[in-house]
């Protein structure tokens, strides 16, 4: 399974791990896009990143991280749905990107939105500073000053595949005393903090966790897949357009030379309404039967 997040457990301590691997999901947002290699990299982890957090998580909805900046790259935006559905899209300005620049020299004054949007509940989000080395510290850094579990990650992506992993504390339960909860905290973290790109990249999660952790005991639960997956659809376009309402709809096709392209900025895809869709879409006919010219 070459697209999987993967759960693993340390049945000695209150510490549970995940294990992200993208290939074809990460290859399939690439190829939408030219993007230069520090974009594909920051976007890779920022996939990893969506999908980690989503196997921390027990919810059906949406999750979405959204990085503004100052700076190259101004957007960086990735969703993971609950069923590990995965899409991304990154907005730079190329003549700006400089080959092995920093995270704060890409984006300066750079801030993450993390959002998780819920089918039944409240929306909740929070907000994480980008001023750590990587996207990976500035996670880690926000979990460690918020409320929430401490959590540390480690991502990387080179442009083929973007992998990711994810430690996090539990509550007290096998380990009561304080002390001994930090000092068995630190002492796997610090393990993890030696585990180089390329293996993380390159090894399978046995043998990766076995590296690390062989003097553990650590339970690997099976994967669950990951699969890219766009969203967008001809019946939500047509949607965005009802919002505007008859007459603003009408005048937008009369300005635009008799049809409405709208274009989905994920994956490409065009969907085009001419007049009579639009005369259909507000007579309650719905969204259905393009014309053979259009899709």
């Amino acid at each position: 399974m070459s697209d999987h997040t993967q759960r693993f457990l340390f049945d000695d301590s209150d510490v549970r791990g995940e294990i992200a691997s993208l290939g074809e999901s990460y290859q399939h947002v690439l190829a939408k896009h030219p993007y230069p290699e520090p974009v594909a990299q920051l976007l890779g982890e920022l996939l990893a990143a969506a999908a980690l957090l989503v196997g921390t998580l027990k919810f059906d909805g949406l999750l979405v991280l959204q990085a503004r900046s100052s700076g190259p790259i101004p957007l960086l935006m990735v969703e993971c749905s609950s069923e590990r559905d995965v899409r991304g899209i990154a907005r730079y300005e190329a003549d700006q990107i400089a080959v092995g620049a920093t995270l704060s020299e890409l984006m300066p004054e750079g801030v993450l939105a993390i959002t998780v949007d819920p089918a039944r509940g409240q929306r909740y989000q929070g907000i994480v500073a980008l001023e750590g080395v990587s996207l990976a510290a500035c996670l880690s850094d926000y979990f460690a000053t918020s409320e929430q579990l401490p959590t540390r990650f480690w991502l990387n992506a080179d442009g083929r595949r973007a992998c990711g992993m994810l430690l996090q504390q539990l509550p007290a339960d096998r380990i009561k005393d304080a002390e001994a909860r930090q000092a068995n905290w630190q002492h796997l973290t610090t393990l993890a903090d030696t585990l180089t790109a390329e293996e993380l990249l390159g090894l399978d999660n046995q043998t990766l966790l076995h590296r690390l952790y062989h003097e553990e005991q650590v339970r690997l639960f099976e994967p669950r897949p990951l699969q890219f997956h766009c969203s967008c659809s001809r019946e939500r376009s047509a949607n965005a357009l009802v919002s505007l309402g008859q007459a603003d709809a009408e005048a937008l096709v009369l300005e635009q030379g008799g049809s409405v392209t709208i274009d989905c900025q994920f994956c490409n895809q065009r969907y085009v309404f001419d007049a009579a869709d639009i005369a259909q879409l507000f007579a309650g006919g719905g969204s259905d039967a393009p014309s053979a010219t259009r899709h």
